[in-house]
């Protein structure tokens, strides 16, 4: 018989088990130090330790090729969850170091252009963002690969990579994304380059062509919707190729990208590939995800499929 001073009435919270702590995933952040967004990288720690991460890592980096450094060393300490402050440049150096790993990325958008967030719907709300990366949906990306690195938005070589690189040149610390503009304006005039392009390691366009564009995602450089019909996790990357010369024929083609109609253009061909290889005449710089590379007389791009594990709006399941 139960002795009347150990009952315990039902409503008592003694009475009840204790509920069970959430697990919080052991979080890494990687910053680009001198990037900003919201309240700066002060709110952003305040914010996630608001989720009650006890053993948080931080690494801060100048320049975003510091970052996969960071990246292999909190992986090998543990690291679960991933918060990438920066703009394209940095988010892509992190997701290459990260890709074929099982941890998640969680984007902070305080870069210039930010594409990689729109396209996935990330806001430039740094609350927002860090809410995202620990309750949002989770969702497999698919990848590029260009010369043996991983972009999540586009790789590109000709003008579109010639204008990226003049805006690395200090525009876009001055003038954001009007750096793009700007740039693109001065290099409308650019003289076309013989190439020869395989789709499938079937033979596609051979001529004169000012741009190759290799997309993985819809909107692009400048944040023209250039890929209408591209998807994130469809297994496959989409190709642009523009013959366009002078400023008349530019200006028609991207008044054809900006209404949505690039395919319509008669100086662009669009198609979608797995692997895209591209052979130049004479070398010429190339871009991924926002970032200038080294001239070039070949390219090689490759899509990774379900590559890499990234935090999206809406409630996870």
């Amino acid at each position: 018989m139960v002795k009347s001073a150990d009952r315990r009435p039902a409503d008592d919270p003694a009475a009840a088990p204790a509920t069970p702590r959430t697990p919080v995933p052991r979080v890494a952040v990687i910053a680009h130090r001198k990037k900003t967004l919201g309240g700066g990288l002060d709110e952003l720690r305040k914010l996630i330790t608001g989720y009650d991460v006890d053993d948080l890592l931080w690494y801060e980096v100048p320049k975003s090729k510091k970052a996969p450094k960071k990246v292999r060393q909190a992986l090998k300490e543990g690291a679960e969850l991933f918060f990438l402050w920066g703009g394209d440049g940095t988010v892509q150096r992190c997701i290459d170091a990260l890709a074929g790993s099982d941890a998640t990325a969680a984007i902070v958008p305080a870069g210039t252009a930010n594409l990689l967030a729109r396209n996935l719907g990330i806001p430039e709300d740094l609350p927002e963002a860090v809410r995202i990366g620990f309750e949002g949906r989770r969702a497999k990306l698919d990848l590029g690969k260009i010369n043996g690195e991983h972009f999540a938005v586009m790789a590109g070589v000709g003008f579109d990579a010639e204008m990226i690189a003049d805006a690395d040149r200090g525009l876009k610390d001055r003038l954001g994304r009007f750096a793009y503009i700007w740039t693109g304006l001065r290099h409308v005039g650019g003289a076309v380059t013989p190439m020869k392009i395989k789709i499938d390691d079937n033979d596609w366009f051979e001529g004169d062509a000012s741009c190759v564009l290799i997309g993985n995602v819809g909107t692009v450089t400048g944040g023209i919707d250039v890929f209408e019909d591209a998807q994130y996790d469809d297994g496959w990357l989409e190709v642009g190729v523009s013959t366009a010369e002078g400023p008349i024929q530019w200006a028609r083609a991207l008044g054809r990208m900006s209404a949505g109609n690039a395919e319509k253009s008669p100086f662009v061909r669009i198609t979608r590939a797995r692997k895209v290889s591209v052979k130049l005449r004479t070398p010429m710089a190339y871009e991924l995800d926002g970032g200038a590379r080294d001239r070039v007389k070949r390219i090689t791009v490759k899509v990774v499929p379900q590559a890499i594990t990234v935090c999206l709006p809406g409630t996870t399941t």
